[in-house]
């Protein structure tokens, strides 16, 4: 049974390879698009945020409130974008988006420091931008953290004292990505959103194309199996996708420095059970989808916002309210990203991801089952047919 099954699964492979190389754009979106969308969203979708606008009104203007400026100027933080006399020429320029922050020093800062007073520094951000002003806030606050330990050190050594000992020494180490590059970050889910988009749209159409030709009646009246004709299928767009996966890791690792840290075969594995997840589910969209229109808006609607909102992509799944997490359980790129993040990133085995393989492995499975039971003489399309 098993040997006259795979004999099945030749021809229509063969079939299968044969259309796709008549079929020029079909080839194109499969290798080339996925290439284009990872530099496309590799440059664009950039989350480190530097260089913000500053504006400065230092209205003591003495040597201790340069010093002070200077540390602003000189981080890659904030860039020193306007130098003003006055507090009520900063919301001018901040509504017409010239600069996204004011560092306000009043005219007693040095007189105030000297007198062993602690001076009030004002520093106003713009909150339309929520994770930008978050981010420049904690940025504005380290700086004056640390020059504020610096005026006391000097004013006590000044005064014979010494220098007091903190309390807490702070030594803070980052793993797995030094730098907080957002690349290391956004590359892996790059590849579980791209991957994911172009699997399910590409596979969708094969069926679809079949059913607009007509073929699909004479696939059905066949003696082929249903398991034959759905795996004869998947293997032309598996092999396909395999080398669009390699050439995103290979444009990841060339253009923005992200290695797979951790075991090839292993990505490997995972990545097969998550392209079966995805041609799966390409093939159930098949099933409900009578023209290629159809078929391409429900892949939109079932891969690009799922996978983009609810896979951990963007927004950590930790932070979603309860009920959503819950749905996130049905989204495969969830459990391969994860696995992704771990093999290129961190450089960890199997142990620290086996339950999001697991899950990979469920969804490859029954994705299958389904497409072949939707296949069936008493499965959805076989209704139909007896319908017509």
């Amino acid at each position: 049974m098993k040997i006259r099954l795979i004999s099945f699964i030749g021809p229509v492979m063969r079939k299968e390879f044969r259309q796709i190389r008549r079929d020029s754009r079909s080839l194109i979106f499969m290798i080339f698009i996925p290439a284009f969308m990872l530099l496309m969203f590799g440059f664009a979708l950039n989350f480190d945020v530097k260089h913000i606008p500053l504006a400065v009104v230092d209205q003591d203007g003495s040597r201790t409130s340069r010093d002070l400026v200077d540390k602003f100027r000189t981080t890659e933080y904030f860039d020193l974008k306007a130098e003003l006399g006055r507090t009520g020429d900063i919301d001018g320029l901040m509504a017409r988006d010239r600069i996204r922050a004011a560092l306000v020093i009043p005219e007693t800062f040095s007189e105030d420091l000297l007198a062993g007073r602690s001076p009030s520094v004002q520093f106003i951000l713009d909150g339309s931008n929520a994770m930008s002003g978050t981010t420049s806030a904690g940025y504005a606050a380290a700086i004056l953290q640390s020059y504020s330990q610096k005026i006391t050190f000097e004013a006590l050594e000044r005064r014979g004292r010494g220098g007091p000992t903190l309390p807490l020494r702070t030594e803070v180490r980052v793993w797995y990505n030094p730098e907080l590059r957002s690349a290391q970050f956004l590359l892996p889910g790059l590849m579980a959103f791209i991957l994911m988009v172009i699997l399910t749209t590409s596979t969708a159409f094969s069926i679809v194309r079949e059913k607009e030709r007509g073929t699909m009646e004479q696939l059905h009246v066949s003696p082929l199996p249903p398991a034959a004709l759905i795996v004869g299928k998947l293997i032309p767009y598996a092999l396909i996708s395999l080398v669009s996966a390699h050439s995103v890791l290979a444009l990841g690792w060339l253009l923005f420095g992200v290695a797979v840290k951790g075991n090839y075969f292993l990505l490997l594995l995972t990545m097969v059970l998550f392209l079966i997840s995805g041609l799966g589910q390409g093939i159930l969209i098949s099933t409900i989808a009578r023209t290629q229109l159809v078929a391409f808006l429900l892949s939109v609607l079932t891969t690009i916002l799922p996978t983009f909102i609810l896979s951990g992509f963007v927004f950590p799944v930790r932070n979603m309210p309860v009920v959503i997490q819950a749905v996130t359980y049905f989204i495969p790129a969830k459990y391969f990203l994860v696995a992704l993040r771990a093999i290129i990133l961190k450089g960890t085995g199997i142990a620290a991801f086996w339950d999001q393989a697991l899950f990979l492995a469920g969804f490859a499975v029954l994705t299958l089952a389904l497409s072949v039971a939707k296949f069936r003489p008493g499965g959805e399309d076989g209704r139909r047919r007896r319908a017509r």
